[in-house]
């Protein structure tokens, strides 16, 4: 009889990787706070503050089904840019005016505020790669 594997991944660490990335993508985007605000669907500062400190203390962070859906999103557009553009200018792309998108940005079309948003932009890019890579 094999032994039974606990593959269940803790929340509270799951949470706490997922700010982590989250926060290093905004930076590397150079997004003002209240950018961050939107992406993350925060209406505290104070929340992105115990975000910020809690990551830098390697502590747990619970989050809400909706947070942690749009940082899979966030993740996921970064992913999707990073594949298409080059290495040095991948942080520079989710601004860039897109005609998809109406002649706005990829980010200024993330910052409408709903999920759905974020759906629309990672499915956008990935569609993209698929194309791309097809």
């Amino acid at each position: 009889m094999k032994p039974q594997l606990n593959t269940a991944i803790d929340p509270s660490e799951l949470g706490r990787v997922s700010v982590k990335l989250f926060l290093a993508i905004s930076e590397a985007w150079d997004l003002k706070e209240a950018e961050r605000l939107t992406l993350a669907g925060l209406a505290s500062k104070a929340t992105l503050h115990t975000w910020r400190h809690k990551v830098a203390k390697g502590e747990g962070i619970k989050l809400s089904r909706d947070t942690l859906e749009r940082l899979s999103y966030i993740a996921g557009i970064r992913k999707g840019i990073e594949l298409l553009a080059p290495k040095e200018q991948w942080a520079e792309q989710v601004r860039k005016p897109n005609r998809d998108f109406g002649n706005s940005s990829a980010l200024d079309r993330m910052l409408g505020g709903q999920v759905m948003d974020l759906a629309e932009v990672r499915r956008y890019f990935d569609g993209l790669r698929g194309a791309h890579f097809a």
